[in-house]
């Protein structure tokens, strides 16, 4: 543990020209008098540590000392892949591996390129999970996240309505998707996803599973996403749109359907209108859309939904009478 220290305080003070004793204290989560010690036994080791005396004093690698101590570990070297990503890097486990490694790749920067990490993290960052999400990561996510990187199989416990079942998983991939964790795993009928919020337990055996190295976790995850959506849009709806109508759908709802509508409609009538034929998860949730294109669409079919735009327009033309 004191040796990992030892070669994380040298690469510390390798990626920057000073540091003061608080500054290193706080990086290794030790008290400043452990600093202290830590610096006297890389002296007495060879290694030229400096320390500047004074209220603005600090410790410092004297002439240019550079150490060959960079190599990454595996664990190091795939969560240094998931870097541009810190929130799921902190619910996978992965935080602490993931900054030795960038602490790592900074010191065997040359010296003109060592505020190159600082100066990226200033502007970019990417928050994955959406608005009003939970922030809180699903409890089993991490030992998932460590059967994933060793290739084990598991068996788990999963929530399906309103019944719970069992199932023996080969866990291939993690998937974050506007906030929510997704599993893609083999079973024996093949590739599926699971939540993760809806394993209620993970037992992880010491058997390890083959990986199918043909396996493309971004393509199985876009054919599945692609397959999901499809598979919510079980109405039909029928309206006529303006052009402005034509421009906005695909922004209230589901955009592939929206633009093979519209493209798939007849030559526009008279005043510039086209009629579409829209395939939508539900009627309830077809009024909610659509109420937001207002006079720039018409519902003509079926009649229950164009009735209940009726209703509303009715309602909303009475708020409106009057001064």
């Amino acid at each position: 543990m004191r040796a990992a220290r030892l070669i994380k305080l040298v690469l510390l003070l390798q990626s920057r020209s000073s540091m003061t004793g608080a500054e290193l204290a706080q990086q290794l989560e030790v008290s400043e008098r452990t600093v202290a010690r830590d610096v006297l036994a890389l002296s007495e080791a060879g290694i030229p540590v400096y320390a500047d005396r004074g209220r603005t004093g600090g410790y410092r690698l004297v002439g240019g000392y550079r150490t060959r101590l960079t190599g990454l570990g595996r664990t190091e070297a795939e969560a240094l892949f998931l870097s541009g990503v810190p929130t799921a890097l902190r619910d996978m486990g992965l935080a602490d591996a993931a900054s030795a490694a960038r602490l790592k790749v900074s010191a065997a920067l040359l010296p003109e390129l060592g505020d190159a990490p600082a100066s990226a993290a200033q502007r970019f960052h990417l928050d994955a999970p959406g608005w009003w999400q939970p922030a809180d990561p699903p409890a089993l996510l991490a030992t998932l996240a460590d059967a994933v990187w060793d290739d084990r199989v598991i068996t788990a416990a999963y929530r399906r309505r309103d019944k719970e079942v069992e199932r023996r998983l080969e866990p291939y991939g993690l998937v974050l998707k506007a906030g929510i964790w997704y599993l893609a795993a083999r079973v024996d009928t093949g590739y599926r996803t699971y939540r993760v919020d809806r394993f209620s337990s993970v037992a992880v055996s010491a058997e390890r599973f083959r990986r199918d190295g043909d396996f493309d976790l971004a393509a199985f995850w876009d054919d599945h996403a692609a397959r999901f959506a499809r598979s919510l849009l079980r109405e039909r709806v029928v309206l006529r749109l303006t052009p402005e109508g034509a421009r906005r759908l695909p922004q209230v709802t589901d955009r592939a359907a929206a633009e093979e509508s519209v493209a798939a409609a007849e030559a526009p009538d008279g005043q510039g209108r086209i009629t579409v034929t829209l395939p939508v998860e539900s009627l309830p949730v077809a009024y909610e859309q659509l109420l937001a294109l207002g006079p720039e669409a018409e519902i003509l079919q079926p009649p229950e939904l164009r009735a209940r735009f009726a209703r509303a327009a009715s309602r909303s033309a009475a708020l409106y009478e009057g001064p």
